[in-house]
């Protein structure tokens, strides 16, 4: 069942996923419906489950799951990440790898491997003030309050002095 992302509770289990570029205006129209669609109609064990979704910076999927009348069950989440790899294949990009980072330059949002992302650090092209996204967090309230965080105060700060 399909809600409104910001009636969601704070307990509300998150799961992020960031793509590689920014999607296209007409590519976000697409997903928005899709998402839409898979959500309103995903269940676990015929039980309904309440989620919503909000796309940030026209790169991340945010999804939320209420799981207070229902969990998600392992063919539930088997089920969403069918439907990523999907959204992955029709339009080109990634979105599981999560061995990639996303941070800001300014209002930009740039993607790099943990690789380059390391060798930024080292080489001081990033510091422990540049804005990260923490997609570890596990539910609303961390990602309202620890998604978007200097990366010292994430997992990321092991990269930074």
């Amino acid at each position: 069942m399909l809600v409104d992302f910001e009636s969601l509770p704070d307990t509300t289990r998150i799961w992020i996923y960031q793509c590689n570029r920014s999607f296209s205006n007409e590519e976000l129209e697409e997903i928005v419906e899709a998402i839409s669609q898979f959500l309103e109609q995903w269940t676990a064990h015929g039980s309904d489950l309440s989620a919503g979704f909000e796309i940030k910076y026209n790169r991340f999927i945010v999804i939320g799951l209420d799981q207070t009348n229902a969990s998600a069950s392992g063919c539930s989440i088997d089920a969403s990440v069918h439907f990523i790899q999907q959204l992955e294949q029709k339009y080109s990009v990634e979105l599981m790898d999560r061995m990639n980072v996303s941070y800001k330059q300014g209002e930009y949002v740039a993607y790099k491997s943990l690789k380059d992302f390391k060798k930024m650090a080292k080489d001081k092209a990033i510091s422990k003030n540049t804005i990260v996204f923490n997609n570890l967090v596990a539910n609303k309230l961390e990602y309202l309050e620890h998604w978007e965080v200097p990366a010292s105060d994430s997992w990321h700060s092991r990269f930074v002095q």
